[in-house]
């Protein structure tokens, strides 16, 4: 868990509005791997009517607590309150906590969807083809599927969106029923370790 400087947090009493605290906790959240810009950092200075370090300083903060909240990623208040000390000023621990339990949902998926990650189905669409060939002997009509399937790329970069690829499969009547007998060994799986 990071460490949290509850100190410098209590410079969010002198923000103008709740609005702006929770402007500068997205702001820790969106820059809580990365750098945070000086524009960002004058913008909070300006607002709170603070230094420019102590701004700095308090974006930090907020950092370490977002990620210590994601850490735990739970919603439940009492789980959130454990993350302050007891000391801490109350008014502005129950406006954070509300804060996070509110932003946490939102805040996981979109670091998920941001991970450096494998290939991903966005979408896939099938037809049945009839495959045709005859000769002199005989005449041939054999059913197939034809499975195209929507595939993002892994992710090199965070900063960047991948690009998107479609992959055309040809599958028999036999190669998709094997297919569809593993994908429901796997959906089996899947639902016995949510469980």
């Amino acid at each position: 868990m990071k460490e949290v400087n509850f100190e410098t947090l209590l410079l969010l009493l002198k923000a103008p509005s709740k609005e702006a605290v929770v402007r500068l906790c997205n702001e820790a959240f969106l820059t809580r791997n990365g750098i945070v810009k000086p524009d960002t950092i004058k913008e909070a200075a300006n607002g709170l009517q603070v230094e420019q370090q102590e701004a700095k300083q308090l974006i930090s903060s907020l950092q370490g607590l977002v990620k210590n909240a994601l850490f735990h990623g739970s919603t439940e208040p009492a789980v959130i309150v454990k993350l302050f000390p007891n000391d801490f000023h109350k008014n502005l621990r129950d406006l954070l906590g509300k804060i996070l339990i509110e932003n946490i949902p939102n805040w996981k998926n979109i670091a998920v969807n941001n991970m450096v990650s494998l290939p991903r189905l966005t979408d896939f669409d099938w037809r049945v083809d009839i495959k045709t060939a005859s000769d002199s002997m005989a005449r041939m009509n054999v059913p197939t599927c034809i499975l195209q399937l929507k595939v993002q790329e892994a992710k090199t970069n965070i900063a960047e969106r991948p690009n998107e690829n479609n992959v055309n499969v040809e599958l028999s009547k036999e190669t998709l029923e094997t297919m569809l007998d593993g994908l429901g060994k796997i959906r089996d799986q899947l639902s016995s370790v949510a469980k």
